[in-house]
């Protein structure tokens, strides 16, 4: 939203509907992410290496549904008009802003959370 306001753009319900999207992928890729990381805890890992393994495994399906929604975004953008591309850019956006938190912002903090304190158990 921020960088919708930051390029003066107007939220029409297309572009409602593109943040919609956006956030349901959002919410896509932690669930992946965090079921890996589950899968890695289950099979006996520390906290530690199933953040780092569970990240690993998790980044080539989050990163291929994203740059397919970038692509299709790209498209949408090139030979639609009017309320399609104000879709599309939302799209665009929330999947590039999406796409730097579930990976790197969500790791970071989960680096931070079992890297800098002594923590034995992970509950996700």
């Amino acid at each position: 939203m921020a960088i919708l306001a930051l390029a003066s753009a107007t939220l029409t319900l297309p572009g409602i509907a593109g943040v919609v999207l956006t956030v349901g992928m959002a919410v896509d890729a932690n669930i992946i992410i965090y079921e890996r990381i589950r899968e890695e805890i289950r099979a006996g890992k520390s906290p530690r290496g199933a953040v780092e393994a569970g990240f690993n495994r998790a980044f080539w399906t989050v990163f291929d549904a994203h740059i397919t929604a970038l692509i299709a975004g790209i498209i949408l953008f090139s030979y639609g008009t009017g309320p399609i591309r104000g879709f599309a850019v939302t799209l665009m956006v929330g999947v590039i802003a999406n796409l730097f938190t579930s990976i790197w912002l969500s790791r970071a903090f989960f680096d931070f959370l079992v890297g800098r304190r002594n923590v034995t158990e992970l509950s996700i």
